[in-house]
């Protein structure tokens, strides 16, 4: 049976382009009230790379929801070798969500989700990762950039450490007050390899792609569309959805059973 949005209130970073656009699009054919965030192409414009950008943000796309919303999804990311991608990807997610959280705490089903990585899986740096856990953006951003000094392939650090962050922290955030005292359940998804602008350019040439399956090898049905995540997205923040938390769902056609095997409790 597939669940319904229709008088849910969701607020989506990332709506103009890729797994946010395709998500926001989803739920507005299931008769949902979306507000987008992005730098452009969306409903409320906003630059979730500063602090100041999160949180003028977050209080445009309250407002524009009427200060009621019902879900909110963070799709908002970028894959680029630069310390940038910490701040994006992690505070522009955690710090976005918590500024939602006492107006989400008013809805009668609350749900948010984050979009995390087959990445996260990938080799990191854990002090960045600590870093980011700590709050510490500042210190998260110089390691970043220490990493990305090396050359593209040591900066490339940057992405994975931002994912590997962004799925610990929605299994520590998940239980707390905040969010579970509130009702709220949390959990981020990790595609494989999507279809997408982002990707694109790599699919584009064999050797692309080669290079691509080597790293996430995708044995059920290959490379995936947006709308296959945006699907997860959307039950994850439905009231059908009333225990599932703290997880990280890896969307990667089989990807992570590929890569790690059937022992990953040790």
């Amino acid at each position: 049976m597939t669940a319904t949005a229709s008088n849910r209130t969701y607020i989506i970073t990332g709506a103009g382009s890729g797994i946010g656009q395709a998500t926001a699009e989803l739920l507005r054919e299931r008769g949902a009230t979306v507000i987008g965030v992005d730098l452009k192409g969306a409903d409320v414009q906003g630059d979730l790379s500063t602090r100041e950008g999160r949180i003028a943000a977050a209080d445009a796309a309250l407002a524009a929801a009427g200060g009621s919303v019902d879900a909110a999804i963070a799709c908002a990311g970028i894959s680029a070798p630069i310390p940038l991608t910490a701040s994006v990807n992690f505070f522009g997610v955690t710090e976005f969500l918590d500024r939602l959280a006492p107006a989400l705490a008013n809805s009668a089903s609350p749900r948010a989700a984050v979009v995390s990585s087959m990445a996260s899986l990938q080799p990191n740096s854990p002090e960045q990762v600590d870093a980011m856990l700590a709050g510490d953006e500042a210190r998260a951003v110089e390691i970043g950039a220490a990493l990305a000094a090396q050359g593209p392939e040591v900066g490339y650090l940057n992405y994975p450490s931002s994912k590997r962050a962004l799925s610990r922290w929605v299994r520590r955030a998940s239980i707390t007050p905040q969010y579970a005292g509130a009702g709220i359940p949390l959990n981020a998804v990790a595609p494989g390899t999507v279809v997408t602008a982002m990707t694109a350019g790599l699919l584009a040439t064999p050797e692309g792609r080669e290079m691509v399956d080597s790293s996430v090898p995708m044995p059920l049905n290959g490379h995936s569309d947006a709308v296959v995540i945006a699907r997860l997205l959307a039950w994850l923040t439905s009231e059908e959805n009333t225990h599932t938390t703290g997880q990280t769902i890896y969307t990667d056609g089989g990807a992570d059973a590929s890569l790690r095997g059937d022992d990953i409790w040790s």
